[in-house]
């Protein structure tokens, strides 16, 4: 599909990457240029739309088709083996759910688990908030379909640009800085209550973690492990199963987590990066905004210098840092990320296998020296240069 709105890090092309559908957004003005009946050629791979092309431009794109399908298949044959570079450096890749249904797509792509369970989407097209028995239920078989390998929960991220009719959310003026994610967890205790209570019950059925998004401060974080503690208390009185040992980690998607990251990995197990709010709020533009949309970029020096702080905190405690957002999938950005010491990647389960492949093609010592070289610059335009020659020497 093609639509007027939208970016790279909207949430319907999230989706559309996760569900494997060609699409392009933003393009402003495509709902007044097509009209019923229009043939279209969408090369969402190159971002190109072609209105009622030519047989000559029909018979291009069914070979580019058919080139994309040989080489997804042939990206298959790399589904069992490890995401480990030529001189045995291993890192993790996995990928990013909104529902059970995705579960086989990241199997079957070669995924190692799942980074990030989007809980939300539990929350979304009903008309009241899910009991604990249904998230348990959602959870476990989530759990269940992943065959033992992790899971990462992160905890309901309503907010920003995800609304709920039913909870009647206040209209603010910058919903993204306002009442969103844990903070309405935090003070909706029944919320918070019913969701670590229907995770924490899933965890005896497989690999499950806890993750929770917009964190500013090691005292929400207490504040939570509190809760989680609360919650297990009534769980052993009531006789009732679960991981004793489950981890908690955080995603470390706001400056402010970013800053403290060397305190906030004193009390977690992981971080995990979202690089589309860390980027937007780093930079101050609004990701879903077109006009200022040129000014969002994930591989600015500003936003490559955070990542590498909240890697190296994450290492100092002997804890691991991922990332899942949508740079994770990104193979451009693949190599760089690997060098700054990136442990796990994920991302939807159609960018697996390249990402994958492009690990296991790479030698660690040499991304790590580019990517030094690469955080010492000043701008994302010389930062991509030395990315792309990088890539360019290997290719020859």
């Amino acid at each position: 599909f093609a639509c007027d709105i939208g970016g790279r890090t909207s949430h319907t092309s999230i989706m559309a990457r996760s569900l494997e559908l060609p699409a392009i957004v933003g393009t402003n003005n495509i709902t007044k240029q097509v009209k019923n009946g229009d043939m279209l050629i969408l090369d969402a791979m190159n971002n190109k739309i072609v209105i009622n092309p030519s047989e000559e431009a029909i018979a291009e794109a069914k070979a580019v088709k058919a080139a994309f399908i040989a080489e997804k298949e042939e990206l298959a044959k790399l589904k069992d083996l490890h995401a480990e570079t030529l001189d045995g450096h291993r890192v993790e890749v996995c990928g990013n759910i909104g529902t059970v249904k995705d579960c086989d797509g990241i199997i079957r792509n070669g995924g190692e688990g799942v980074g990030l369970y989007r809980t939300e989407f539990l929350f979304m097209d009903r008309d009241a908030l899910p009991t604990e028995e249904e998230q348990y239920q959602a959870y476990k078989e989530v759990a269940q379909a992943m065959e033992g390998q992790s899971v990462i929960i992160r905890t309901m991220d309503i907010g920003g640009d995800k609304d709920l009719p039913y909870m009647d959310l206040p209209k603010e003026m910058n919903p993204f800085l306002g009442w969103r994610a844990v903070r309405i967890s935090l003070d909706r205790r029944e919320i918070l209550r019913d969701q670590l209570r229907g995770i924490l019950r899933a965890s005896a059925h497989g690999s499950l973690r806890i993750m929770f998004p917009m964190i500013i401060s090691v005292e929400e974080i207490r504040e939570l492990k509190a809760a989680i503690e609360e919650y297990k208390a009534e769980l052993r009185a009531e006789g009732l199963a679960f991981d004793e040992n489950i981890e908690i980690g955080v995603m470390v998607e706001t400056p402010a987590a970013a800053a403290i990251a060397h305190h906030l990995a004193k009390e977690v197990a992981f971080f995990s990066i979202g690089t589309n709010d860390l980027t937007q709020y780093t930079l101050a533009v609004d990701r879903g905004n077109e006009m200022i949309s040129h000014l969002y970029n994930p591989l600015s020096p500003a936003v490559l210098t955070v990542i590498k702080q909240v890697i190296d905190a994450s290492h100092a405690e002997g804890k691991w840092t991922g990332m899942c957002g949508e740079l994770a999938g990104d193979e451009r950005a693949t190599l760089l990320l690997l060098g700054m010491g990136l442990d796990e990647f994920s991302m939807s389960g159609i960018s697996i296998p390249t990402v994958k492949k492009v690990i296991r093609n790479s030698n660690f010592a040499e991304v790590k020296a580019m990517a030094e070289e690469a955080l010492s610059l000043p701008t994302a335009a010389e930062i991509e240069a030395v990315v792309e020659k990088f890539i360019a020497d290997k290719s020859k």
